[in-house]
Formats: structure tokens, C-alpha cells, sequence
């Protein structure tokens, strides 16, 4: 720290300078060395260009006029070289042209003081540059209608979700804002989830696929599950591994109520990761339980992807609708209402009525109010798929799945008394 104090600031901003374009340089050098065929610049050429750039920029001060005729000479020098390439090579590319680029304006930056953003693009350039293979067959894996899902969706969060007006409308306290921003945050930790099973597709077993499967939906993982128990024998695996999807149901939710009602998650924060850990824990074990046949099972199920625009927009409505359905109950019909309500929402997909309390919790609904009712939603949805079990899978995975499906529902309401109910 003393040396740092005793240079000149400028020294600092040199030493910086050739450090960051000497690293690219150096991957370049790499890299021009397994490929041996021609390739611009390496060690020294990359620290040379970022010098220039910072020198320009020094001698620019706020002028922008120099700096960009010394970035067009330097692409001019680039350019040159990619002609040179393209006209020895049909396969060139020109990607170590682009660093080129890249590195001169890292030495303008470091000029101008922006320490940190010239690092971090020094550090993406490496990691674009060094990862190239890793990203083309990312590229090749992935399908186009994916990419274009996924381009739609980030459409409509970037675009529509800053234009929403952040306020509420009418007597049910509708939020246009927030209302989208519930269906980004549920469409996200899905696809979180469904892109790791994309990734792990060839490892992993079926213990791996319940745990991304409970973050993606704890009910199609126990219906897909449940049908393939069906016609195989393996009880203790699926009836274990079900009941582990259901545990990290729990911990999804406490992630959602994180997002949005920072008050509730504290108030179910404990009972929620006891439980998650109680279903996982005992469920792991269970699968480790012999079974009849020893035949390893490998994962079949494809998920769809969540980032369709007709699913957001039905999830999007029908969160709307029980918002207006919570706050009615709650008005008209107190406190057994939105329980009732909340056991039979649990038929159904428990994500948009609870992201409704979260919306109504500490306002219209008290909180202890709002936390038994979605303690109420999560054991009827566990009943549930303990009922979906037992009618899809083979009588031993489907009696298992259900008792534990009930138990671990049973222990979900415990926290009721423990909230004065």
C-alpha cells in the first residue's frame, strides 16, 4: 500500500494498462500457437495498442475528435491484417481483430480513470476468447425457437415492464408493475431450473432430477415420476425422490417470498427450510433403500420451456383473478374464507395464489392471517400429488408417495399453532 502511494497516479494507470492488454495478448499468443496458422499480434503488439490508446486519450484530453481518429487508424491497421487473412484462409475469423479493438479502448479507459469498467471488459474479452469452444457447442445445443422464446421474453421485461406504471388501480390494489414483475420472477427460477436440466441432461440420476425438478414444479415432477414408477420397479427411488421434489417446493417459496414480501418470509423462513430439509433428507435416504430391481434408471423427461409469452400472459391473469378472489374472501369472508380458499387452490398450481398474498399481506390480509393461508395451500398441494402419485404409479411407489406426501403435509401445518390459529 506505501509502494501504491509513492507512484504517481499515471505510473499506476501505465502498470494497469500493460497488465490488462498484456493478459489478452498472451491468450492470443496461445492461441496463435495451437492454431499455427497466421494470427495478428501476441505478447507484444496487444500491451502496444493499449498504450496507444491510453497515450491518445491523455494527449486528447476531453476530445473526443483524436481518440476517434486514433481508434480508426488502429482499425484501419486491423483491417488491413483481416484482408491479409481472409485472402490466405477461407476460414478466418475476426475475433482477435475485435480484441484488438477492445484492448485500445481498455487503455482509454484506464486514461480517463474508469479503473473498474476497463478491468471487467478486459476480463469478458478473456473469457469470450478462451471459452470459444464451450460456447460454440452452447450454441449448437441450443434450439432456435429457444433462443427465440427467450429473446420475446427479455422483449417484454425489458421494454413493457419499465413502461408499466408502478401504482395501484381500483379497490383490489392492482399493480400493473408488480403484477409482471411476479410472472418475470416465477418464469425465472423456473427456467433457472430448466436450463440445469438441459445442462445435466446425460448426468445425473433421478435424486438429481427430483431436486431441479421441485424448482422447476413440484407437481409435473411428481406426475412425470409417478408414471414412470409405473413400469418400473422401483419404489423406494421414485417414492423418495417425489417426496424430495415436494421439499424443494418449499425453499422455491421461500425464494418468491423473498422477492416480495420480505415480511412473510421472515415469518415462515424457519418452518420452511425445516421442512425442505426434513423431505430432502429423509427422501435421499429412502432412495438409497434397495429395491427389487438393481437396473439403473436414467433420466427421460423433457421440460418445456417456461419463458412462453401465452404462459406468462395466462399466468399474469389468472394471478390478477385471485388477487381480486383473495381480497374478497378476505373482506366478505374472513379468515375461514381465504383458508377455504387456500385448500382448494392447492388442487392447482399454489404459485399465483400465494404471490397474490404477498401482494395482500400486511395491508388488507394480516400477516399471521396470510402465512397460515399459504401454509394451508402447500400441505392441500402436497395431499394432492400424494393423490396423483397413488392413482399413476404402481401400488407400492404410489402407497409410499402418498403417506409420505401426507405426512410431509401433516408437519406443514404444525407452524399454524405456532402462529395462533
Amino acid at each position: 500500500m506505501e509502494i501504491y502511494n509513492l507512484l504517481p497516479p499515471e505510473a499506476v494507470k501505465i502498470v494497469l494498462v500493460l497488465f490488462l492488454s498484456f493478459l489478452i495478448g498472451l491468450e492470443r499468443e496461445e492461441h496463435k500457437a495451437a492454431g499455427g496458422t497466421y494470427s495478428f499480434g501476441g505478447v507484444r503488439t496487444f500491451p502496444l495498442i493499449g498504450l496507444i490508446g491510453y497515450s491518445i486519450a491523455l494527449v486528447s484530453g476531453t476530445q473526443l475528435l483524436p481518440l476517434t481518429i486514433g481508434f480508426l487508424v488502429i482499425a484501419a491497421f486491423l483491417l488491413l491484417s483481416y484482408w491479409h487473412k481472409i485472402s490466405t484462409s477461407q476460414t478466418a475469423g475476426v475475433t482477435t481483430e475485435m480484441s484488438g479493438l477492445a484492448t485500445f479502448l481498455v487503455g482509454a479507459l484506464v486514461c480517463y480513470g474508469h479503473l473498474w469498467i476497463a478491468t471487467t471488459l478486459s476480463v469478458a474479452s478473456l473469457l469470450l476468447l478462451d471459452l470459444k469452444a464451450g460456447l460454440e457447442k452452447l450454441a449448437v445445443r441450443i434450439a432456435p425457437h429457444e433462443i427465440l422464446t427467450f429473446a420475446k421474453f427479455l422483449l417484454l421485461t425489458g421494454v413493457i415492464l419499465p413502461a408499466l406504471p408502478n401504482q395501484e388501480f381500483s379497490q383490489f390494489h392492482i399493480n400493473p408493475f408488480r403484477t409482471w414483475l411476479v410472472v418475470v420472477a416465477i418464469s425465472t427460477i423456473s427456467y433457472v431450473s430448466y436450463v440445469l436440466q438441459k445442462v445435466t441432461k446425460a448426468k445425473g440420476g433421478v435424486v438429481l432430477a427430483a431436486l431441479l425438478g421441485g424448482a422447476y414444479s413440484s407437481t409435473v415432477t411428481t406426475v412425470v415420476f409417478a408414471r414412470r414408477a409405473a413400469r418400473e420397479e422401483r419404489p423406494h427411488l421414485f417414492a423418495g425422490s417425489i417426496l424430495i421434489a415436494s421439499g424443494v417446493m418449499y425453499l422455491r417459496l421461500v425464494m418468491l417470498l423473498a422477492l416480495f414480501n420480505r415480511q412473510l418470509m421472515f415469518l415462515l423462513l424457519v418452518p420452511f427450510l425445516v421442512l425442505t430439509f426434513a423431505a430432502v433428507a429423509f427422501g435421499w435416504i429412502w432412495t438409497r433403500r434397495a429395491d427389487a430391481s438393481a437396473q439403473a434408471i436414467h433420466r427421460e423427461f423433457e421440460p418445456k420451456n417456461p419463458l412462453d409469452l401465452l404462459t406468462a400472459f395466462l399466468f399474469a391473469a389468472l394471478f390478477l383473478g385471485l388477487l381480486v378472489a383473495t381480497q374478497l374472501a378476505v373482506t366478505y369472508l374472513g379468515k375461514g374464507g381465504l383458508n377455504t380458499l387456500a385448500a382448494i387452490m392447492g388442487v392447482s398450481d399454489v404459485d399465483p395464489f400465494i404471490m397474490g398474498l404477498t401482494q395482500a399481506a400486511g395491508t388488507i390480509t394480516p400477516l399471521k392471517v396470510a402465512a397460515g393461508a399459504i401454509l394451508i395451500a402447500a400441505a392441500s398441494n402436497n395431499i394432492v400429488k400424494g393423490i396423483y402419485a397413488y392413482s399413476l404409479a404402481d401400488r407400492k411407489t404410489g402407497l409410499q408417495s402418498l403417506i409420505f406426501l401426507i405426512m410431509l403435509a401433516a408437519a406443514g401445518l404444525v407452524p399454524l399453532f405456532w402462529l395462533g390459529y
